[in-house]
């Protein structure tokens, strides 16, 4: 995934801690000039590598990360203020393995005691410079946080976004159909979950994607955060099942249900299928389709519809490809 194998970002006074500490202790197995030196060279191999680490870690949002992603990252953390934020730690690691040229040069032309003044000029630079960006560390390391535990979608995987009011049956819809291989798991986004479930056709893996909080009332209801994450999932859907229940059991009329289903329909360019959930209690909707999940009644039926619905055809290799 993505963001999952993103390294701990150190805290200023915890990489500064380590690199000066390290740094006097090979200092000590060392005598006179060669002490300076080697303290010099410790402490800002061990500040410009762990910045550099930092940095490079990331994925470039522009072109390493799917559209899917880079929307879903941008609705946790602000992206905008992450890569600036990347950008400076890169500019530290920079002048620090400048600053380390700078004054192993100075040293070089110096006695034991100014070779020492020199080192402790150094350190304080590097410091500084480490000072300069620590709120930069500190928001790279809560964007890392933060975005580590979003779900593992895979956008080459064909995917079924479930829409729909809540108690519509979306939720009992998504569990009843990856109940067989129990692959099913729920993530937090913001004060909301996104459900990530899977199940198999034809050899062929499926995601099914339940989003409560996010695709379950109108756009102007949605905060700015919901409203990005329904953006993002534009990008994955390949289907769209939106589940109804014209029985009103579900403590919303069915008007409102449709004026939500009209909204959708304009959203996606996926293809949406109309169902009508709690078939036992009322049917009195124009859908694609009608099942009960509570009664088991129609349920595989409609999940053979968003298949055909997806049209999901795999990349074979023909004969004679590499």
């Amino acid at each position: 995934m993505t963001f999952e194998d993103l390294p701990t970002t150190p805290r200023a006074e915890e990489l500064l801690d380590k690199a000066f500490s390290r740094a006097s202790r090979a200092g000590r197995a060392k005598d006179g000039w060669d002490a300076q030196e080697t303290m010099l060279i410790t402490a800002a191999n061990i500040l410009s590598d762990n910045l550099a680490n930092v940095s490079t870690s990331w994925p470039d949002f522009e072109f390493e990360v799917e559209p899917f992603y880079y929307e879903l990252a941008d609705a946790v953390v602000n992206v905008d203020e992450l890569r600036q934020a990347l950008s400076e730690v890169n500019w530290a690691s920079r002048q620090i393995d400048e600053l380390r040229s700078e004054y192993q040069a100075k040293m070089r032309r110096s006695g034991v005691e100014t070779a020492r003044k020199h080192r402790k000029q150094a350190f304080a630079r590097m410091a500084d410079i480490i000072d300069e960006i620590s709120d930069d560390l500190l928001t790279v390391g809560e964007a890392r946080d933060a975005l580590k535990t979003l779900p593992d979608i895979r956008p080459d995987e064909p995917a079924i976004v479930v829409a729909g009011y809540p108690n519509v049956g979306k939720s009992s819809f998504v569990n009843h159909v990856t109940r067989a291989s129990n692959e099913i798991a729920s993530y937090p986004f913001t004060t909301k979950a996104v459900q990530i479930g899977h199940f198999e056709r034809d050899r062929i893996r499926y995601q099914i994607i339940d989003t409560p909080g996010i695709l379950d009332r109108p756009e102007e209801e949605r905060n700015g955060i919901e409203r990005q994450a329904v953006s993002a999932l534009t990008h994955l859907a390949d289907a769209v099942v939106f589940v109804l229940d014209a029985s009103g059991d579900c403590g919303y009329p069915l008007e409102s249900q449709l004026e939500l289903l009209a909204e959708v329909e304009e959203r996606f360019d996926a293809p949406v299928l109309v169902v009508c959930n709690k078939s036992d209690r009322s049917t009195d909707v124009e859908a694609d389709a009608y099942m009960s999940v509570a009664e088991e009644e129609n349920v595989d039926a409609v999940l053979d519809m968003a298949v055909e619905a997806v049209g999901f055809e795999p990349d074979l290799p023909t004969r004679g490809e590499d």
